[in-house]
């Protein structure tokens, strides 16, 4: 398992019954979470007075329940700063685990600047939500493309990239259906040296596009292939499906990815959940390097 183990200012405190604490900042939150199907005793404090607690309704969806939290807060990530607020689906904007990846190609495009400081490694970054990897991946040297469906991520990743000290950086930001980018990108002759993907499980583009991640993902990552330099980097697929194992991924990278050669691997993400020394499972990653 790939664990999300350097943060500072936020952590995984408790878990129970379909539930986790955590602590944001200077906030602590109560959010639902499938995975935790154990029932322990609840003897942190923070249980009993959460800053917010995200209730999951039987109908469907949730709510929040908020006794004393700002609308926006910042927390940090060495030099990433990520603005946080409570929004629908019970997230925050953030998904934590993700640094598990972000300190991943951060070392490899570091290295490549290192070795070929006259070329900027240009980073795809699809279904690229509040920019996290962008952020990550503009800091250690690269030029990214930000591309997602909903023009409310792209602000709020902008949002991110500028309390990141990151507004000069070469990132662009694009509005669109991630398809339909790539294709355009491949009749340009457009070329990226590493892709970076976190595909919803289902969703809809701006025009109605229908996206089903076991219907499309294995079509759209041979599609992404065209738009791959000659010496690409690195290829990062975050699933946050229960039925896409990493075998899947591995297997999917493997697949298309074998005529650059390299090495393919694949696992969970996690999250240490301090109050017990245990890890929480927090989806799975695909990624190929060179």
């Amino acid at each position: 398992m790939w664990t999300a183990d350097g943060w500072k200012d936020y952590e995984v405190i408790d878990t129970s019954d379909g539930e986790k604490l955590e602590r944001w900042g200077d906030y602590l939150l109560v959010r639902p979470d499938p995975q935790v199907i154990w029932k322990t005793e609840r003897t942190h404090a923070g249980w009993r007075r959460p800053n917010a607690h995200y209730h999951r309704s039987s109908k469907g969806g949730g709510e929040w329940e908020v006794f004393d939290l700002p609308e926006q807060w910042q927390i940090s990530y060495g030099g990433l700063r990520f603005h946080l607020q409570p929004f629908a689906f019970k997230h925050t904007g953030l998904f934590p685990e993700q640094a598990a990846n972000w300190d991943w190609f951060s070392g490899l495009i570091r290295t490549r600047g290192a070795e070929k400081p006259e070329q900027p490694v240009r980073v795809l970054n699809l279904f690229a939500y509040t920019g996290g990897a962008t952020a990550a991946a503009a800091a250690a040297g690269a030029a990214v493309t930000h591309v997602d469906a909903s023009k409310g991520m792209v602000t709020w990743a902008k949002e991110n990239a500028a309390a990141s000290g990151l507004s000069g950086a070469p990132i662009r930001y694009i509005v669109d259906d991630c398809r339909k980018f790539v294709e355009r990108e491949i009749r340009r002759g457009s070329r990226y040296d590493a892709v970076i993907m976190d595909p919803p499980s289902y969703g809809r583009g701006p025009k109605g596009e229908i996206w089903k991640i076991e219907d499309s993902i294995h079509d759209f990552v041979k599609l992404c292939t065209g738009v791959l330099s000659e010496e690409p980097l690195f290829f990062l697929i975050n699933s946050y499906t229960t039925g896409l194992q990493p075998a899947v991924l591995r297997y999917l990278l493997g697949l298309e990815l074998r005529r650059f050669g390299g090495c393919t691997e694949a696992d969970e993400l996690g999250l240490p959940v301090s109050g017990n020394g245990l890890v929480l499972p927090c989806g799975a990653s695909g990624r190929w390097m060179r």
